[in-house]
């Protein structure tokens, strides 16, 4: 197999190809592996490490080298991005904790309710951010005494400090936490209670584009559930975390990924459980799709935001985030939490067989272009001298080219004239061009945002963006005539792109301000 992915565009370079262990691929140029450095960190999984070395990276740490290409590590500051080179790639965006802080992450849905109704944003357990929300958390505690909460750290995960509790003497008075109304009517499977983890990318906040992994992990608590008062205190009954039910003396590994037993099971195993016991599964995927979206886009504004503020280029960034559902006993999914730092450990085969597929088209939708050999005396990079390997970075305009296409396409939008595709711009065919090559790489992730009825999600919004009707024009024409829609592209990209040319010539030099963006 190629070590590299062509680009769909005659135009456009390809991208390095990430594989699993089993698969057998040519091997690299040397003078571009010498250039292949990818960063460690203090909690790079052995899987990501894996991946990386069979497509030819060298493992470095910083102290070795600043010229590295990606890294797998902790969240950054806001302002640490800014030191991110611009052919540097990391697992984080500015500002993610919008999502992953449960506090943060409560804040958006909340937001949202009062904006649009919880009929709407209604898929999280109502929460209580303490010690700000003391006062409305101990009315509600009295209107409903019997009712069970659960306490959680702001920013915790694998279920540290979790803690069932029902009595007002439990709950924290002075130190941050969140605490949630415990979903006490779970959906049993052999009796006990269980969650969805569902893997979810965004390799870009602007436009904004959602991926779904087809599979993922179905976590059950190690004992029978019960809601008995002896039974708050026993995490082997209420948390399924395997990190706390791996302990436990009752607790069952399942290393078969096809088969439904033990306390893991693999979702597309789950899914194919619950159609036979004659569960309408597409209707509940199709509400776990919508909460996935109405979730990323509360958080939307400000991460954009950051990212536009922080990072050099969109490139810079992706991020994977681990998504935990339950299903009550009436089938209804409710979000739990969100995790920036999803766990990609694989100590079974069950995993190993989940997250090796994850880690490789995780990785190829990220997209990482091919290393470019340094100029003399610069850190900087220039072109790439491999045999058979062209390099052509994707170059987006500045600000004011963006700007005055949000513009120009207000104006237009506001009267009735709506269709973005009447007139692209080079820029609008870069992002198209990175779009479906992004698509085509995309291996066992289903794109979930944006399609061709994407339009339904603007209202929800901070502010739609440009690119975000440029996407959602182009999917409605084209997304059941994609090859008609590439050749759209290609057409129109050697068009503009001989225009372009023939007025720079009219041009003085100076008079040119764009930059090599991705």
């Amino acid at each position: 197999k190629s070590p590299i992915i062509q680009s769909l565009f005659k135009s456009l370079s390809p991208m390095l190809y990430f594989s699993t262990k089993d698969e057998i691929v040519e091997k690299l140029p040397e003078d571009v592996l010498t250039v292949m450095k990818w960063k460690l960190s203090t909690i790079t999984p052995v899987l990501i490490r894996e991946t990386v070395l069979k497509c030819g990276f060298q493992l470095v740490d910083i102290e070795t080298t600043e010229d590295w290409l990606g890294t797998w590590g902790k969240h950054l500051k806001c302002l640490t991005f800014r030191r991110i080179k611009s052919f540097q790639k990391v697992n984080h965006y500015p500002g993610s904790f919008h999502l992953g802080r449960k506090d943060k992450l409560w804040n958006n849905i909340k937001r949202m309710q009062k904006k649009y109704g919880k009929e709407v944003f209604g898929f999280f357990p109502d929460t209580y951010v303490l010690p700000a929300d003391m006062k409305v958390l101990k009315k509600t505690w009295e209107e409903d005494p019997d009712r069970c909460w659960i306490k959680k750290p702001c920013a915790s995960a694998r279920g540290t400090g979790v803690k069932l509790i029902h009595k007002w003497s439990q709950v924290p008075k002075t130190r941050p936490a969140v605490v949630q109304r415990y979903v006490s009517d779970p959906y049993l499977i052999n009796g006990s209670k269980f969650d969805l983890r569902l893997y979810v990318l965004v390799p870009s906040f602007n436009p904004l584009r959602i991926y779904l992994f087809e599979d993922g992990l179905v976590r059950f608590a190690s004992e029978k559930y019960s809601l008995s008062d002896k039974s708050f205190a026993n995490r082997f009954i209420h948390l399924t975390n395997y990190s706390i039910n791996k302990k436990s003396s009752a607790y069952t590994s399942n290393d078969d990924v096809n088969l439904c037993q033990g306390h893991k099971w693999s979702l597309k195993s789950f899914w194919s459980y619950m159609s036979d016991s004659g569960i309408d599964v597409d209707k509940i995927k199709a509400t776990i799709v919508d909460m996935i979206i109405k979730t990323v886009i509360s958080a939307e504004g400000p991460i954009r935001r950051l990212m536009k503020l922080h990072a050099r280029r969109p490139y810079n960034c992706f991020e994977l985030f681990g998504f935990d559902i339950m299903l009550d006993k009436e089938l209804q999914p409710w979000l739990l939490e969100v995790n920036i730092s999803p766990s990609l450990h694989s100590k079974s085969t069950l995993d190993l067989n989940v997250k090796g597929p994850l880690v490789r088209d995780m990785l190829n939708i990220a997209g990482f272009e091919l290393p470019q050999k340094p100029a003399a005396g610069s850190t900087e990079t220039v072109c790439l001298h491999a045999e058979g390997i062209r390099h052509q970075p994707i170059p987006r305009l500045l600000l004011a080219e963006e700007i005055r296409n949000e513009s120009l396409f207000s104006s237009k939008y506001s009267n009735g004239s709506a269709n973005v595709l009447d007139d692209l711009t080079l820029d609008d065919l870069y992002c198209l061009m990175e779009t479906e090559d992004e698509n085509n790489r995309r291996g066992s992730f289903l794109r979930v945002f944006p399609t061709e009825t994407s339009d339904v999600y603007f209202k929800y919004f901070d502010v739609v963006t440009y690119y975000n009707r440029l996407l959602w024009a182009w999917e409605q024409t084209f997304h059941d005539k994609r090859i008609n829609g590439i050749s759209k592209i290609q057409e129109l990209f050697e068009k503009v792109k001989k225009q372009e040319n023939h007025n720079t010539k009219m041009q003085e030099p100076e008079d040119l301000v764009t930059i090599t963006v991705h």
